[in-house]
């Protein structure tokens, strides 16, 4: 898949197809690699967090947008596949970031809304899908609704029904899917996709998550693993160097993936 277009296309069908999705998010070209040579691997995601811990920064748009760009263009191009980036709330500006994602290879994004007004974050999703649609580039976006990751509404059953209204909204102006983070119960699952419809709902695995063969049977469209592929790395690079700090080897079964 060279091209753009190809590429935005494939990343549509795949959210869209009766599997279930699965983007193990990566963080730079090395990891970008590793995974996207994996035999399973159909396309790639960013994790904004992983990105700004790399270069220094605190997550929740810390990070300049041209250095988030710069390792997003990176990463693709070590890849033919689809790349979805993570673009955080937008930086200010929806559709201006959508369109230089685009520029440096990108054909989806996550769009939080941050549980602005709905109003407010209707407006970005419509500006995300416009400047998507300007650039004639078929592209996924995972229009993300806060809901379960703030203390606002006090209730599950309330936070599920807000969910669903947002999510809705999000939809009828163009999203692919509705990306519902935080850890969701099979029971909240069901409902979000009986609310929102099949192969309309994203989610992030966090321990003690739904496990995929079952988000696929709940009819969830795509699962991702957010900032905790990175932490699965960075635990394994501690534990190496306490091995080795207490006299230890490096561990068996090392491969040389750089």
């Amino acid at each position: 898949m060279n091209s753009i277009d190809a590429r935005g296309a494939e990343l549509r069908r795949l959210h869209d197809a009766p599997e279930l999705l699965q983007v193990v998010n990566v963080w730079d070209a090395v990891s970008a690699r590793v995974i996207g040579d994996l035999p399973d691997t159909r396309a790639l995601a960013t994790a904004s967090h992983s990105i700004a811990a790399t270069l220094g920064y605190e997550d929740g748009e810390k990070i300049p947008l041209d250095l988030m760009l710069d390792m997003v263009g990176r990463i693709v191009r070590t890849t033919d596949l689809p790349v979805s980036a993570d673009l955080e709330a937008g930086y200010g500006n929806a559709g201006e970031t959508i369109r230089r994602a685009i520029g440096v290879g990108v054909v989806g994004a996550n769009l939080e809304d941050q549980l602005r007004p709905l109003d407010d974050a209707v407006a970005s999703v419509q500006s995300a899908v416009a400047a998507a649609a300007a650039e004639g580039v078929p592209f996924a976006l995972n229009a993300r609704t806060d809901v379960f990751l703030r203390d606002t509404i006090p209730t599950d059953e309330e936070k599920i029904e807000e969910a669903i209204r947002r999510g809705r909204a999000f939809l009828d102006e163009g999203a692919t899917c509705v990306f519902v983070p935080g850890r969701l119960d099979e029971r909240t699952v069901e409902r979000l996709v009986g609310g929102l419809g099949q192969r309309k709902l994203s989610v992030i695995a966090v321990p003690g998550s739904v496990s995929p063969s079952r988000l696929q049977e709940l009819g969830v469209a795509r699962v991702s693993y957010g900032p905790w592929t990175q932490r699965v790395a960075l635990t394994a690079l501690r534990d190496a160097a306490r091995t080795l700090y207490a006299g230890g080897a490096l561990p068996e079964g090392t491969q040389t993936l750089n």
